[in-house]
């Protein structure tokens, strides 16, 4: 699943996610809150630029920094990128801040840091390959 949304994240055309967004109970979740609507011009809204490659790129960023296995072996069971997401921001090597900070700023990375951990977007699939979400936020 990581190499099929990467592929088509790299084709700059949102709409080309949306046969890996999954559907009804199976829907990747694209925001905290939840959203009903079109997940494809939910995630336009999100980008900073009309065609929406921004979030692609984001999207691309978080799946090229490393990942976490939370909760191996359990019926919740995901992969989730980045591993920033589950790690005490203080105790980052000097690599690990240079990898962070490849998808956020140093701002952001202060913020972060004050508020708690790391609270940009994220992206988790299961073990058998369903995108769970792609989200920002607490």
């Amino acid at each position: 699943m990581r190499q099929l949304i990467e592929d088509a994240a790299r084709t700059g055309d949102l709409d080309k996610l949306r046969p890996l967004l999954g559907s009804g109970a199976n829907q990747t979740q694209l925001a905290i809150s939840g959203d009903d609507g079109d997940p494809i011009a939910y995630l336009h809204s999100l980008s900073g630029d009309p065609g929406g490659q921004e979030i692609l790129a984001i999207l691309l960023d978080v799946l090229d920094a490393g990942f976490v296995d939370v909760d191996p072996g359990k019926p919740d069971e995901t992969y989730i990128w980045p591993y920033f997401f589950v790690r005490p921001l203080d105790g980052l090597t000097a690599p690990q801040r240079v990898e962070l900070l490849r998808i956020i700023t140093a701002g952001d990375f202060a913020d972060m840091k004050a508020n708690g951990g790391y609270n940009f977007f994220r992206v988790g699939i299961t073990p058998d390959g369903e995108w769970k979400f792609f989200v920002a936020g607490d």
